[in-house]
């Protein structure tokens, strides 16, 4: 696994793509949150809160991650060497660990660096430090959950086309379907009655929840399952693609 995680991150870093995708993400936000007018903008708002940011990551990380995601095995299959990993002594579970945490590892990289946004509004706090820990704390790690479910899905994507651009598609229409699909499910009036319940089982609730600072175990198993079933979908991918060969 360790095999594949570090090519992996030497690849990302070899090339712009590391960088861009590092530069990209903190431009965006950064654009948002202080230059536009809106209501991402922390400065209109008036208040010592990083709630625009961790509402507009998830935005972000829509395109952002499927971007990180989407040569994981589109690059090996029309390399042709995805039949050489595959008959390598490494499992499937390795394999796609490897791919899952390089892609994790550079998500990681480039949400370190927005640190610089919560130091920020705690010197502009007033009084300095009026800033809420706790909901910061638990957003970011939110945040970073969050990610690992995107990159969950963008991995299996690209398991299922040699076209990065066919993978990230894929990908963004998944993550969009996770995160907001059945947020407004469950506020749709469906044959009468409305659709209750449907909220718990996007990725936004569970957000929402854990940027309160509150790390409901819920939510943690939520979104460890959520994880855990795209790699699962993706081992079947690559099974059926070895079957074939």
């Amino acid at each position: 696994m360790f095999a594949i995680l570090n090519k992996e991150i030497n690849s990302f870093f070899s090339s712009l793509t590391g960088y861009l995708v590092i530069g990209v993400f903190l431009v965006a936000c950064s654009l948002f949150l202080f230059l536009f007018t809106g209501n991402y903008n922390i400065l209109d708002n008036g208040f010592a809160d990083l709630k625009p940011f961790f509402n507009l990551a998830p935005w972000i990380f829509i395109f952002l991650v499927p971007a990180i995601t989407m040569k994981s095995f589109s690059e090996e299959k029309k390399q042709g060497t995805m039949e050489l990993l595959l008959t390598r002594p490494i499992g499937f579970n390795q394999l796609i660990l490897g791919k899952y945490f390089g892609a994790l590892l550079l998500i990681l990289l480039a949400i370190i660096p927005s640190i610089l946004y919560a130091i920020t509004i705690y010197q502009l706090g007033d009084p300095v430090g009026n800033l809420d820990f706790g909901a910061t704390l638990g957003s970011y790690i939110g945040l970073m959950l969050l990610g690992g479910c995107y990159a969950a899905i963008g991995v299996f994507a690209s398991a299922l086309s040699q076209n990065q651009i066919i993978a990230f598609i894929i990908a963004v229409f998944l993550c969009f379907l996770s995160f907001f699909a059945f947020e407004n499910l469950g506020n749709f009036d469906l044959f009468g009655s409305t659709a209750y319940g449907l909220e718990y089982l996007g990725i936004s609730f569970h957000y929402q929840s854990i940027s309160r600072g509150v790390l409901d175990t819920r939510d943690l198993i939520y979104f460890l399952s959520f994880i855990i079933l795209f790699l699962a979908f993706t081992k079947l991918r690559l099974k059926a693609i070895q079957q074939k060969s």
